[in-house]
């Protein structure tokens, strides 16, 4: 018995798959049809007044898949260029770098009125002014943080905390103080001062910019060391916008150290020696991100010194009962050409010096 669907007398012989396979060789897909170059006009086409029966096939209509890929990538090309065009020609400038000012600093000498006191640091500093003084860096308080207007409060603090470590590093670590390593000063400065920095610390002069007490407090070893006492500190810190892309601190301090001569430990021949340190540091956004600060001015009053030391390497104090007799500061040539360095010295006015048995 046939299947259904199979011609009564079955599937002729020699002819596989039955009728169907028949007309598989000229049955078309899709594709094929698609792609052809002559279309036939439909039966309503045909009843107007063509002469011809065929109609050419344009290539576009042809491409159908391959026109989207074209306008694909047209797309593509189009939306890259116009990116390229923005990222060259876009609305907003580049913001202008910074320009860094170089360290301006003096350090003028404080000679005593007669001989340096001497004696215990309790009771130099007891008897002194630096009295009431905190120690150590408790001694550098930040005031409270208020945003301006183009920082915000904690941009602000962060100018603050940075000009104080910056304080501590340069007047209140011994080991910078007496003539240590200073890298830890140096990684707070701008980039931009590091090469001034350096110079100033290697070859130190006196010009209002390379000397290196303008940059930090030091001692020389050799000569004097710390006696066994922290540091006394009282002083400022003040924030001021100066412009839309820069805070300013203004700081100033006064240091007060217990100094004894390098080759003496006994604690009777200690004496005190007072810096008073005006700092001006000037912050820009990358610094405040990077935890930087630009040190632009520094002034430096430091006594009890002879006025006739150099003190552009290290702070020259006098120590204990020594004295200043027919101490002035070298002359000053008015008829000499080129550059001239004037040498400025000051006197310590009473009652800045210890009261020991009376004296003042």
């Amino acid at each position: 018995m046939t299947g259904r669907g199979d011609p009564p007398e079955g599937t002729p012989e020699g002819v596989p798959g039955g009728g169907e396979d028949e007309y598989r060789s000229v049955v078309f897909d899709e594709s094929f049809v698609r792609a052809a170059r002559l279309q036939e006009f439909s039966a309503d086409e045909r009843m107007g007044e063509h002469a011809r029966a065929v109609r050419s096939r344009h290539a576009w209509a042809r491409a159908g898949a391959s026109r989207q890929a074209v306008a694909l990538v047209l797309l593509i090309a189009i939306a890259f260029a116009a990116a390229v065009y923005m990222g060259v020609r876009h609305p907003y400038q580049t913001p202008q770098p910074q320009t860094v000012e170089p360290l301006h600093s003096s350090v003028v000498p404080l000679a005593p009125r007669g001989e340096v006191p001497g004696g215990p640091p309790d009771r130099l500093f007891r008897n002194s002014p630096a009295a009431e003084f905190r120690t150590g860096a408790e001694g550098v308080t930040v005031p409270g943080a208020r945003r301006t207007q183009s920082f915000s409060e904690s941009q602000v603090m962060t100018a603050l905390t940075t000009a104080k470590d910056y304080l501590v590093r340069s007047a209140i670590d011994p080991g910078v103080l007496t003539g240590g390593p200073v890298q830890a000063v140096r990684l707070l400065l701008d980039p931009a001062q590091q090469t001034q920095f350096d110079q100033s610390i290697e070859h130190p002069v006196d010009d209002g910019r390379h000397a290196a007490t303008g940059w930090l407090n030091r001692f020389n070893p050799a000569e004097v060391t710390l006696a066994d006492t922290p540091v006394r500190v009282r002083g400022t810190l003040t924030v001021i916008e100066r412009s839309a892309a820069t805070l300013e601190v203004a700081a100033d301090h006064v240091f007060v150290y217990a100094l004894q001569p390098a080759h003496e430990r006994g604690p009777d021949h200690a004496s005190l020696f007072t810096v008073r340190r005006e700092t001006r540091f000037r912050f820009d956004r990358d610094d405040l991100r990077d935890h930087h600060l630009e040190l632009v001015q520094s002034t430096v009053l430091a006594g009890p010194q002879a006025c006739a030391a150099n003190a552009s390497g290290y702070l020259r104090p006098m120590l204990a009962g020594q004295s200043a007799k027919g101490d002035a500061p070298t002359g000053t040539d008015p008829y000499t050409t080129g550059r001239t360095t004037v040498s400025l010295c000051g006197v310590m006015a009473p009652g800045t010096q210890p009261a020991v048995d009376g004296r003042s």
